[in-house]
């Protein structure tokens, strides 16, 4: 029988998990909002979770007395500006140039991924060896919490117990699900997704709206890589392709949700515990175990199931979504 001491280590290691995927599936939904259909959520993770750590490891390395706020600030800088470029990237390509986005999506996540490991072997080598690689000041920052000031009980632990970024992914999701149902510009972003001519032919600037919620989206995305990096491996670089399964589970997580950010919560730490809840059952084998990782991928696809024969028109995607747009052919 499950205790209730691994009850709140289980759920506590499903809020760190899911946080990291919720981060990449706030991003996506907000960049399927525009019609825009970005497979390539782990490769941008991977580029903020580089560039967070490259900008943190050369502010410390160069600085006698690193402050722990400012060596924040500036890897959740890079981590996003990165992530956004990542995003600039494929809306150039597939905006303007009006590549296929399947194909530049994926093509996206081979290129952050190769990128990201390039860099992150770079950064192993010169700190010395894999896992080497020393920024304590920074992934103590994204670490602190109220925990590390205050004794909690057990209880107040589950959720209190993390650092910033745990709740700043919620804040984001609240904050987008006012700005597309509540706001004018989350309106109109919303009807770029729909009916991008439609939306065009009421003077909405189809372009302008695709490119800055696929950019902004691609940065949000990328602090999931951020938050991997600085506070679940605490500040170091492997190169085991977790960032890669994760950004899939991201993208699992925007169909789960239907693509509401407000679902995306709950979403992401049902994913958390389904993924590690083999660590509480005693007597599984080895096979087993890998069964229960695949759960999270089970349970998105029977809600794409029940979704599909429900055809209810407020839990189907974006009618544009993956369709490139041209004003003249409209």
């Amino acid at each position: 029988m499950i205790t209730f001491v691994q009850i709140s280590q289980l759920l506590q290691s499903a809020i760190v998990f899911g946080t990291v995927i919720m981060f990449g599936a706030l991003g996506e939904i907000l960049t399927q909002k525009s019609g825009n259909l970005n497979l390539g959520v782990p490769g941008i993770m991977y580029l903020g979770g580089i560039a967070g750590l490259a900008a943190a490891y050369a502010y410390e390395m160069n600085t006698a007395n690193p402050i722990g706020f400012v060596s924040l600030i500036i890897s959740f800088v890079a981590a996003f500006a990165a992530s956004a470029l990542g995003g600039l990237i494929y809306s150039f390509l597939t905006i303007t140039l009006r590549a296929n986005q399947n194909v530049t999506g994926l093509t996206l996540t081979i290129f952050g991924a190769g990128l990201a490991n390039l860099f992150g072997g770079m950064l192993n080598a010169m700190a010395g060896g894999v896992g080497q690689i020393s920024i304590r000041t920074t992934s103590s920052a994204y670490r602190l919490s109220i925990s590390n000031v205050v004794s909690l009980g057990p209880f107040a632990s589950i959720f209190l117990s993390y650092g910033f970024m745990a709740y700043l992914a919620i804040v984001i999701a609240v904050g987008l699900f006012f700005f597309l149902g509540k706001s004018r510009t989350g309106l109109n972003l919303r009807a770029v997704g729909e009916n991008p001519g439609t939306a065009d032919a009421a003077g909405i600037n189809v372009t302008r709206y695709k490119y800055v919620a696929t950019c902004v989206g691609a940065g949000i995305s990328g602090l999931g890589g951020l938050y991997y990096t600085m506070d679940y491996i605490k500040g170091t670089w492997t190169t085991d392709s977790t960032i890669e399964a994760l950004g899939w589970l991201a993208v699992a997580l925007v169909i789960f949700a239907t693509w509401r950010p407000l679902n995306a919560i709950w979403g992401a730490y049902l994913f958390g515990v389904l993924y590690w809840l083999y660590l509480y059952i005693p007597g599984l084998t080895r096979s087993s175990q890998e069964i229960f990782k695949m759960l999270p991928y089970v349970v998105t696809i029977v809600v794409l199931l029940r979704v599909s024969m429900r055809k209810k028109r407020e839990d189907q995607p974006p009618a544009s979504l993956g369709l490139s747009y041209f004003r003249e052919e409209r």
